[in-house]
């Protein structure tokens, strides 16, 4: 109580005194501190309860206030006498001892509104970066105790004004002469070996969105809901932490930074972990970095992550290269593992790497395959086979559909304003200029695909193709805000100009995405809708050679080479063999889709259900491959002149 008194009374007496020059008031307060650590013998009391911390506050103003009212860059009388007097050092060395109670959160908040306010560049002056050097036993990371958990937070808010700082000097000296990137690192590696070697995916995928500066411990709850929850949280925490600093730091620290965690965590820390051969280890390895993709943001930490997953190889991949890169190959390979889950959670992965802003991503997977377009037939126009309505001979025979006739329904299109226009136009082969005629032909080769005597949808409202449109419209929106600015020109290279003598290799991932397709009658429903999940985000992107590669049924194919749209014909003919040989085919068909849907309960068990299964899924598949060629070519159409 009487401290507070004699504060109160110290503030009365400030505001009637006769105002000093600056550096005697600086000289004073800073006195006013050493004098307490003399004469006082309560070491036990709060620094709250005492006038440290206004008398930090006040030196704070003052050298604000000196640099306000001095030339840019040029050091006046107060800052001379903080760096002189090796004032920083001396308050690291009251912070570390902490005495009295809470001087390291007062030190620490003094650095950081030092470091914050003043515009001249402090750090390469070696008695402000001794003290604020980037050492475990200096800024008291996740090594505090629980109780110290506001000490954290500064810490590392005062660690985040370091990087960010704009002067090269200063990302070179926290990057070159102090511990930075090893402590970052260190850190991290200790967090992901604190996980259980086992955990559910669903408890790692669901576990709530983590921010390094709101993690709150509650470990008897944590532990009830599954074990290792308090584990994964630390680990996401401080992952976000690493992800932040480097996203906020100078560019080249960023990038020191970055390249330290792919180096000193992904490669000898996760890569094994993916590498292993146990499934329960893969599938939560697996889990675990689909979170991290997931939850990675700067530009910097991402780049390094997606050159450890899939190399930093620019040149078209060929049979004989695919296993050039272990961990890339490991990983697609996954996606066609003898275990379902590994499949599926492979799938998600990456599912969500190519909704990532990084074009080196979709180069690497399949853009490098299909940049000289040798998919095509190299045949002059007039060796090609005859078209039939503008469709090759032995194509699938097209009905008409009314839904695209000349007055396309309201409700299955959004107005014009709203579509984009960064789709490429169409091939030159079939180019028309009625616009409206080449959309319906398009659409129709997908919606057609299916005979109708394997089509349910139309006994079931609301499971029309027009569902698909709004959703289809948003993402290609969505990718097209990514992609703008990769330099995907919109149209395709000119084909004369492309190398057709190479021979096509469609790549590893290509290929076993493809390879699955084809078994879509034959695998389970889970598998199947993240195929096409993944199938589908590849065919919105607004590449122009993938585009047509994946989207336009019209293309005459070189020998021996496949697309999504051929593969699917295969998988058609294959289900028009199968139908007739199982009794009651539609009524099954009916029943399984109104029990996926839940509108029917579950009852006896059906004949051929993974068949019925993966038809179900087919048809939803041309519907959404429909949907999203309409959204494409109405966006092409819009930006034509």
């Amino acid at each position: 109580m009487f401290s507070k008194f004699t504060s109160i009374l110290q503030h009365a007496v400030e505001a009637l005194a006769p105002s000093l020059p600056l550096q005697e008031d600086f000289v004073y307060h800073w006195k006013a501190i050493t004098h307490y650590y003399i004469e006082t013998s309560d070491d036990k009391a709060p620094v709250t309860d005492t006038n440290i911390p206004s008398h930090l506050e006040q030196m704070l103003d003052i050298l604000t206030q000196e640099e306000g009212e001095r030339e840019s860059g040029e050091t006046g009388p107060c800052m001379e006498y903080l760096l002189h007097h090796k004032i920083l050092e001396t308050l690291y060395t009251l912070g570390k001892a902490d005495c009295p109670l809470g001087m390291k959160q007062q030190v620490l908040t003094f650095y950081t509104k030092l470091l914050a306010h003043i515009r001249q560049p402090l750090l390469p002056h070696i008695n402000v970066h001794r003290p604020v050097q980037v050492r475990d036993d200096v800024l008291y990371f996740p090594f505090c105790p629980a109780q110290d958990g506001r000490i954290v937070v500064k810490a590392c808010e005062g660690l985040m004004l370091l990087v960010s700082l704009p002067e090269p000097a200063a990302a070179k000296c926290l990057t070159e002469n102090t511990e930075l990137c090893e402590l970052l690192t260190n850190r991290l590696v200790s967090f992901y070996k604190a996980l259980p070697q086992s955990m559910d995916p669903l408890d790692i995928e669901t576990v709530e969105s983590v921010n390094w500066g709101l993690d709150v411990y509650n470990l008897k709850e944590d532990a009830a809901v599954f074990t290792g929850k308090r584990a994964l949280i630390s680990f996401l925490s401080w992952l976000d932490y690493c992800d932040q600093l480097i996203k906020e730091a100078h560019k080249s620290a960023a990038a020191v930074m970055a390249k330290a965690v792919r180096e000193r965590f992904f490669v000898p820390v996760m890569e094994p972990q993916l590498m292993q051969t146990s499934e329960v280890g893969i599938l939560t390895s697996t889990a675990l970095l689909n979170r991290i993709i997931r939850q990675v943001t700067s530009q910097a930490l991402l780049q390094e992550m997606v050159y450890f997953l899939l190399g930093e190889e620019r040149e078209p991949e060929t049979s004989a290269t695919v296993t050039q890169n272990p961990l890339r190959h490991r990983l697609i390979e996954h996606c066609d593992h003898l275990s379902d889950e590994i499949s599926i959670m492979t799938l998600r992965l990456f599912e969500q790497l190519i909704q990532k802003p990084n074009q080196h991503i979709l180069h690497s997977l399949v853009l490098r395959n299909l940049e000289e377009r040798n998919y095509l037939e190299n045949k002059p126009q007039e060796e090609r086979e005859p078209l039939e309505n503008g469709q090759p001979h032995d194509a699938v025979d097209l009905e008409e559909d009314p839904l695209f006739g000349d007055d396309l329904s309201p409700n299955s299109r959004l107005s014009g304003s709203d579509w984009l226009s960064s789709s490429p136009p169409q091939s030159p082969d079939h180019s028309k200029s009625d616009g409206k005629t080449e959309v319906h032909k398009i659409v129709n080769s997908f919606l057609c695909l299916v005979p109708d005597e394997a089509k349910s949808s139309y006994h079931v409202e609301g499971t029309g193709y027009d569902t698909y449109l709004r959703d289809a419209h948003r993402q290609f929106r969505d990718y097209c805000g990514v992609c703008h600015r990769w330099d995907w020109r919109g149209n395709p290279k000119p084909f004369e100009k492309c190398n057709l003598e190479i021979p096509f290799f469609e790549g590893h991932f290509l290929k076993v995405l493809f390879d699955r397709m084809g078994r879509i009658l034959d695998q389970p429903y889970d598998v199947n809708l993240q195929v096409t999940a993944v199938l589908s985000k590849l065919s919105l992107l607004p590449h122009p050679h993938l585009h047509e590669y994946l989207l336009d049924p019209y293309i005459s194919l070189a020998p021996g080479c496949r697309s999504l749209f051929s593969v699917i014909v295969r998988v058609v003919g294959d289900l028009m063999l199968r139908i007739h040989r199982i009794p009651d085919f539609t009524p099954k068909l009916l029943l399984v889709r109104k029990r996926l849907l839940g509108l029917e309960p579950e009852g006896i068990n059906v004949d051929h259900m993974t068949l019925l299964e993966g038809v179900i899924v087919l048809e939803e598949f041309c519907k959404e491959l429909a949907a999203i060629a309409f959204v494409k070519y109405h966006a092409a159409a819009s930006s034509l002149p």
